[in-house]
């Protein structure tokens, strides 16, 4: 069942368009990432989808509803996102006590065992908050409130890396214990890959990409040993990623296109690996074949 629907959804700030027609279906019950280079547009979804922006054309609909200005979808939903802040009078433990009467799922113990194990005073106020520390609490209070649909956008932003894999851990005990539609979105796409069942993919405000994790990194594969080789094998075989080296080249091109010429790669000594998510998203959004590589010849 599909607790989110968008369709054809664009949103322009002045003359500039963040999203274009933007189309994506998310069904109930699933963690998904959300991914893409700054600036394409996926804070811009997400606040849609919280109803903290309204889009200039086409349809968003959470639980059947328009998020926008909507109560019920609002005690069903919590964004997260380091900008976000509280009321500068109330202590941390203030406004736990406050999370209770808005949220009907609100689970108090673990908020503070949580907040206790990150080491966070719950006396401190939320401006007080090192950026580390306010990252640490934000995703503590959106856990906690344990709505039907979670909206992390960059939750790990300025933790250090110890307390970041601990809240990893936390994210996936939470989701086990208590299953719910989150979308995470994170430039740490390699560290979240093992949470996470979908990718939604987006590039200059559409999706060009929303698949399971496991079709994802089948996606592609890297072909390694010698460029003329490899390319004598796989003959008008478009290359979707090259990456030239002295001995030992790497080419990568479509999975099925290498069905296509299997045995003879075998045959001829050529390696043939898998492409993890992290590395699909970088070539399906990269602007050369050569990346980095390509400015320096």
């Amino acid at each position: 069942m599909s607790v989110i629907v968008c369709k054809e959804v664009t949103k322009n700030f002045r003359s500039t368009g963040v999203l274009k027609n933007l189309s994506c279906s998310i069904d109930e019950g699933k963690i998904i990432g959300l991914i893409g280079r700054n600036g394409v547009g996926k804070s811009t979804l997400l606040k849609i989808l919280a109803g903290h922006l309204k889009q200039t054309k086409g349809s968003v609909e959470i639980f059947g509803e328009q998020p926008f200005n909507n109560l019920k979808v609002a005690a069903n939903l919590i964004f997260i996102e380091d900008t976000m802040s509280f009321p500068p009078i109330f202590t941390l433990d203030e406004i736990f006590k406050m999370a209770k009467d808005f949220y009907i799922n609100w689970n108090d113990d673990l908020a503070r065992r949580l907040l206790a194990y990150a080491n966070i005073s719950e006396k401190a106020h939320h401006y007080s908050l090192s950026k580390g520390q306010k990252s640490t609490f934000n995703l503590i209070y959106g856990l906690a409130t344990r709505c039907k649909i979670t909206l992390l956008d960059e939750p790990m932003n300025g933790m250090d890396e110890s307390i970041r894999f601990d809240m990893y851990r936390a994210i996936l005990k939470e989701y086990i214990a208590f299953p719910r539609t989150m979308i995470i979105s994170s430039h740490y796409l390699q560290e979240i890959e093992h949470l996470l069942e979908e990718i939604l993919l987006v590039d200059q405000g559409q999706v060009i990409l929303h698949a399971p994790l496991d079709e994802v990194k089948e996606l592609f594969v890297r072909l390694v040993g010698s460029k003329e080789l490899i390319k004598e094998i796989i003959q008008n075989t478009e290359i979707v990623f090259e990456k030239e080296a002295a001995i030992r080249s790497e080419i990568v091109i479509e999975t099925t296109a290498m069905n296509t010429h299997k045995e003879q790669l075998m045959n001829a000594g050529i390696t043939i690996q898998p492409v993890s998510a992290s590395e699909v998203y970088q070539y399906l959004t990269k602007s050369t074949k050569g990346g980095i590589d390509d400015v320096f010849k």
